[in-house]
């Protein structure tokens, strides 16, 4: 039932956030149709939050109060009768449970536009994933967080999900993903020094295209491409070696090589499909090159809106005179503000 909020006091509240991805090198190989593969990806702030505020059971009209906050959408209901609004969250709820004695009101908020193409949904589900299990006996680790969060999306809503985005949003920093049996995989985190880690932070934009990204019937052509090819397929192994480059470039302070392999990864893409490299990427791709970038990725798997990961050159002015210059060819476009996510999931009470 549709809700305007309750007045009795909680017990205590949790809360949880976990940061979104961006710069996803070797995204397409973390899937099942891959079967094995290697990920580069970068975990960034704005995170997204979730609170639940916890109450005696009977303090609600029903046992479960969700309140999907950038969508407007607040409303009850009880274990066992979702009312399939915003059915990943209510399933990672159903998923998780409550403990027997309390009902529980659920805010989930991020700041970034929904169908962004960074992973986003992923982060929302492992925040409310980690926010639960604080509510039971005992402690689910980031890596059991992060497989809870794609198992629900794969097994239990039949979508299609690789499993970048759920590690990321459950370890943060920058990954090195080795995925050496689909689903299963390796997270290595890369350790840089200070000054590395600010200069890449500093580079680094995120640009919302202007328009909710959803997959389409593209993906759908892509897939059955690539299981048709199989786990060699020549098309898999080139983003495997984009992930290798960024890596290996990141980990050597070498920003011209890692935007290098940004761009190759991008150009890959565009080789699976064209149309993964839309008309508004492909216009913010110019204006960064025209502005000194050294490398810029369609973030997620590409296509009609979302939003590209640029990677600018050492030049402040240069950078700003690039941000000038995309809000002016634009309006739709959005430069988010990002910062480097030293941590994943985060869980706290108060």
């Amino acid at each position: 039932m549709d809700c305007m909020g309750d007045t009795s006091v909680p017990l205590h509240i949790v809360k949880a956030v976990a940061p979104i991805r961006i710069c996803d090198n070797g995204g397409w190989t973390d899937t099942w149709f891959a079967g094995h593969g290697k990920v580069f990806n970068i975990g960034v702030h704005p995170c997204v939050e979730v609170q639940v505020k916890v109450h005696p059971i009977g303090a609600l009209a029903d046992r479960i109060m969700l309140d999907a906050e950038n969508y407007g959408d607040r409303y009850t209901f009880d274990p066992g009768a979702l009312p399939n609004r915003h059915p990943l969250l209510e399933a990672a709820i159903d998923d998780v449970g409550l403990p027997d004695e309390i009902s529980v009101e659920i805010n989930v908020f991020s700041e970034v536009p929904a169908g962004c193409s960074t992973g986003t949904s992923a982060a929302a589900t492992v925040a409310l994933i980690g926010a639960l299990d604080a509510l039971t006996p005992g402690a689910m680790t980031p890596h059991e967080v992060a497989y809870a969060a794609h198992r629900i999306e794969v097994d239990r809503l039949k979508t299609q999900s690789g499993i970048q985005d759920q590690l990321c949003a459950a370890y943060g920093g920058i990954n090195y993903i080795e995925m050496f049996s689909y689903p299963h995989a390796l997270v290595s985190q890369l350790a840089l020094s200070n000054a590395v880690w600010w200069e890449l932070e500093r580079r680094l934009v995120l640009v919302f295209l202007g328009r909710t990204h959803v997959s389409s019937e593209v993906h759908q052509q892509v897939i059955a491409g690539l299981a048709g090819e199989g786990e060699d397929s020549p098309h898999l192994d080139e983003l495997r070696k984009a992930a290798e480059q960024a890596r290996d470039a990141v980990q050597a302070g070498d920003f011209a090589a890692l935007g290098r392999a940004m761009t190759e990864n991008t150009d890959s893409q565009r080789r699976l499909h064209t149309s993964l490299v839309s008309q508004e990427a492909q216009a913010a791709i110019e204006i960064a090159a025209a502005n000194g970038a050294l490398g810029w990725k369609v973030n997620g798997a590409g296509g009609r809106g979302g939003s590209i990961t640029l990677l600018c050159g050492p030049d402040m002015p240069a950078k700003r005179r690039m941000l000038r210059a995309l809000r002016q060819a634009d309006p739709l476009f959005e430069v988010i503000p990002t910062h480097l996510s030293q941590h994943g999931l985060r869980v706290w009470s108060t």
